[in-house]
Order: structure tokens, then C-alpha cells, then sequence
């Protein structure tokens, strides 16, 4: 294998298909990034088993030659250092060329690299996806999406399946639904031309959809998916994203979402988000995160929290719309944070069926997304 190639391009495979490395692999072979060459361009692949990423690099692209091809051939090079190495080179062209034995020689400008090669016919074949079941969604819809549900996934390894964000897609709607037991995220989007396609219990862990969203860029772009068996692929331009499905049943969370609330306050998300930051300040010294609701007989409600040693925080808020019933709650300021952080609408709807029942939290924009926060039970 020899080729000369642009250093921008090549860099920008590289920190796509690094995201699918890690460190803790038992396996030798998948601590490396494979390169192929052909006379169309190079393919580079990472993989952790969970998720594979493949970037291809064209030879050219609009009449400029990116990838200059002496020999076909392919090698794995350490990711760990080759993504390093390649960042600091001094010049915008790299030359490259796999000898005997795998060993890599590496050059830019003045300076000079010899790598140990691995076996390429030792790396793990990406798995073939084939499904009719393939949807297309707009990227920054996608990013969206994840960014709206991503936070309210359970970081707790012994529920694996609650690491994850389940996908349901029915009825030409897709929708995404996380939660931690605690809390709960859930964002719906219609997708035409997808009536009839439909899937069930599709988890994908939050970490990897996260991962997937630093590679969408934000301009416009289409994103296919195909929904197999157990995986999952993400088609972005010149990138595939492998991901597979996680095992398990995902618990049925449409039980704990009521139908009728007994009071319903209408709130600038703004003002709401900077009143309980500030509370938050205090009950965040208590380890505890508590802070407290309560409606005003004159109109509004007020934000409190307290600290044994710092001492009381208290705001009044105004409300926009107040129906039902005089309320007291307790709940986690950041959780209730976490969701006002993602909610893009200028207002939001918070409802409640009693202190003791779900918060419930929904942004008045055509986002389709719902917030479930469980309250605490205090004394005072």
C-alpha cells in the first residue's frame, strides 16, 4: 500500500471512526483503525463490537484529488497514537507506505514515522444489514431528538436496558422515550412516506447515539437508517454507523403519564429555569437537590429552598395561565434543570395530579415532547 493524501481529510475520518474505539477491549486487533485503499479512495474502520464507524474518503471530490493511489492495500494502525500523531504533522499532505511485516511509514513535511502494523484479515467483518425497514429523517431532527431524551437514560449498568433510548416508530411517527425510574423523556416527530413501516422495542444505549450526534454535522443532511434484527446502521454521507440493539424488553412507561391533572400552570421556560438555578444553588449544598413549589392565593407561585448552613432562598414567579387546584410540591431541582436546559419553547405547561403523583412537564411548541419528574415526599 502507498497513497499520498490531503491531512485535513484524512484527520477527519480519523475522529469520526475513533469514537467506536475503546480502551477497555480485551481484543488486540480493535485497539487499531483499519485502512483500505482502493483506486476509488480509503476506507477507515473502527469497532468496539457495540458500535462500528467506517469513513470513506474519495480519491476525488468536485475535480480536487484528495487521495493520490500508488498501490492498493490495507493495514491496522494503533488507534491510540495514529490519531495523535496525525493531528501534529507539519504539512496539509501526507505520504503513506505499508512494507513487509506491516510496517508503516508515515511522512509530512520534515518529519518521518515508522509504525508496527497489524494483519487486516485479523479485523472483525462489519456485520451485513438487510432490512426493508429503513426510514429517513433530517440530521438536525435527529441530533434533536437525542438531545431532548439523551439525559434522562439510567447510568446504572445492572438495568442495561435502561442505559438506552427506546425507539417506536408507528403510524408514520417516531418517538423516543428514555427514563432512569426517576425521570422520564419522551420526543415524538412524524415522518412522512414511513406509514408502512413500524417497530417495536428498538433500544439503542444513550452513549452511542450521543456519540452518533458529535458525527451529524449541522448543516442540512439527510440521514438514512435501517432497523434490522439486531442492529441498527446509520447511514451520514461518506460515514456507516453500526450500533447494535440492546437486549431486553423495555418496561411499559405510558402507565405513569396521566390522562387529567388537577392543576396546570402555564410558565415563561426562561424565567422558570433561572428561578430554580438559583435555588438550586442552596439545595445543592444540602446534598439533596430538594426545592419546593407551592401556588400563591394572589396569583403565581413561589420557588423556595433551603440549606442548614448557607441558609433560605425564596423567589416569586409569575404565572401566565393558573388552572385547578392550590398546590405544594418537592422535587430535584436538577432534574427539573436538565429538562428546562432542552426545552427550546419560550413556555411550558407544568401539570400535576396531587403532591404525591408525577410531575409532568410539556414546552407549548410543535416539538411533541413530554417530561415526567417523580416528586420527593418531605415533611415540611
Amino acid at each position: 500500500m502507498k497513497i499520498s493524501i490531503l491531512k485535513n481529510e484524512l484527520n477527519e475520518s480519523i475522529q469520526h471512526v475513533s469514537k467506536a474505539i475503546s480502551s477497555r477491549t480485551t481484543i488486540p486487533i480493535l485497539t487499531g483503525i483499519k485502512l483500505e485503499v482502493s483506486y476509488q479512495g480509503v476506507t477507515l474502520t473502527a469497532s468496539d463490537t457495540d458500535i462500528s464507524i467506517q469513513s470513506f474518503i474519495p480519491a476525488e471530490n468536485d475535480s480536487t484529488q484528495i487521495v493520490k493511489v500508488e498501490q492498493p492495500g490495507s493495514v491496522v494502525l494503533p488507534a491510540k497514537f495514529f490519531v495523535e500523531i496525525i493531528k501534529k504533522l507539519p504539512s496539509t499532505e501526507i505520504h503513506m507506505e505499508v512494507k513487509e511485516g506491516f510496517q508503516t511509514f508515515i511522512s509530512s513535511g520534515a518529519a518521518e514515522i515508522q509504525m508496527v502494523g497489524l494483519d487486516p484479515e485479523e479485523f472483525p467483518v462489519l456485520p451485513n444489514i438487510e432490512g426493508n425497514e429503513t426510514i429517513t429523517l433530517p440530521g438536525d431532527l435527529l441530533k434533536e431528538m437525542i438531545k431532548q431524551t439523551a439525559f434522562s437514560i439510567s447510568n446504572q449498568e445492572t438495568t442495561p436496558i435502561l442505559t438506552g433510548i427506546l425507539w417506536n416508530l408507528s403510524d408514520g411517527e417516531l418517538k423516543f422515550t428514555a427514563t432512569d425510574r426517576h425521570r422520564l423523556a419522551t420526543r415524538a416527530a412524524r415522518l412522512e412516506g414511513t406509514e408502512d413501516i413500524h417497530f417495536t422495542n428498538v433500544v439503542i444505549a444513550g452513549k452511542t447515539l450521543n456519540e452518533l450526534s458529535k458525527i451529524i454535522p449541522d448543516q442540512n443532511m439527510l440521514v438514512d437508517i435501517v432497523v434490522a434484527d439486531n442492529q441498527v446502521l446509520f447511514k451520514l454521507d461518506r460515514v456507516l454507523f453500526y450500533t447494535r440493539i440492546l437486549d431486553g424488553i423495555y418496561p411499559d412507561t405510558s402507565r405513569i403519564i396521566p390522562s387529567a391533572y388537577k392543576t396546570e400552570l402555564t410558565l415563561d421556560t426562561k424565567k422558570l429555569s433561572e428561578s430554580i438555578d438559583r435555588a438550586y444553588l442552596l439545595s445543592r449544598e444540602e446534598k439533596t437537590n430538594i426545592v419546593r413549589l407551592q401556588t400563591l392565593e394572589q396569583g403565581g407561585i413561589e420557588i423556595s429552598s433551603s440549606s442548614s448552613e448557607l441558609g433560605k432562598v425564596r423567589e416569586e414567579l409569575e404565572v401566565i395561565d393558573f388552572k385547578g387546584e392550590a398546590l405544594k410540591i418537592s422535587f430535584n431541582s436538577k432534574y427539573m434543570l436538565d429538562v428546562l436546559k432542552v426545552v427550546d419553547s419560550e413556555q411550558l405547561t407544568i401539570a400535576f395530579t396531587g403532591m404525591m403523583s408525577p410531575i409532568i412537564l410539556k414546552p407549548l411548541d410543535a416539538s411533541k415532547a413530554l417530561y415526567v419528574i417523580l416528586p420527593y415526599r418531605t415533611t415540611n
